[in-house]
């Protein structure tokens, strides 16, 4: 599979890293309610084309709350993996699924951009995945902490 081939549903799979309530407040580079509609409107599409899906979540008893009853409602079936780090990529049970799914093209959309989208991104490079940065369905803590961390992500070979 080569970074020219586009992606497809027989190449890709979407990543939805954090998308709760606590960590949806702390996002400043985009209105929350544009963030919510953009990001349900991704997980419907990809279940319309069939993507494998992953949700993440994290302290979601103790501080995140559950992730967006609108976004679990496109994908009822697919269990969130209860993170044990801030960066995905560090729990076990994220990177088996993302295994799981056989695809290297991963789509990822995560709240907080400069941790929770970064960190994993960088590390799916180092591992020998591509990966897509939806920019829209992602939000940092500030517009500038979201934009450089898109930046940095681009510069360590990153698309979006």
């Amino acid at each position: 599979m080569s970074i020219r081939e586009l992606l497809d549903p027989t190449n890709s799979a979407l990543i939805f890293i954090d998308h709760q309530p606590q960590m949806s407040f702390g996002v400043a580079n985009i209105d929350r309610q544009t963030l919510k509609n953009n990001t349900v409107a991704l997980a419907k599409a990809g279940k319309i084309f069939n993507v494998p899906v992953i949700y993440t979540s994290v302290e979601t008893k103790s501080f995140s709350g559950y992730i967006w009853p609108e976004l679990l409602a496109v994908h009822p079936d697919v269990k969130p993996i209860e993170r044990t780090s801030m960066n995905s990529w560090e729990d076990d049970a994220f990177v088996a699924a993302v295994k799981a799914t056989g695809r290297k093209k991963l789509v990822i959309s995560a709240l907080w951009t400069e941790v929770c989208l970064t960190f994993p991104a960088l590390m799916a490079l180092e591992a020998g995945y591509e990966v897509y940065v939806v920019t829209d369905t992602s939000g940092g803590t500030s517009v500038d902490a979201h934009e450089r961390s898109i930046d940095r992500m681009v510069q360590a070979g990153r698309c979006r």
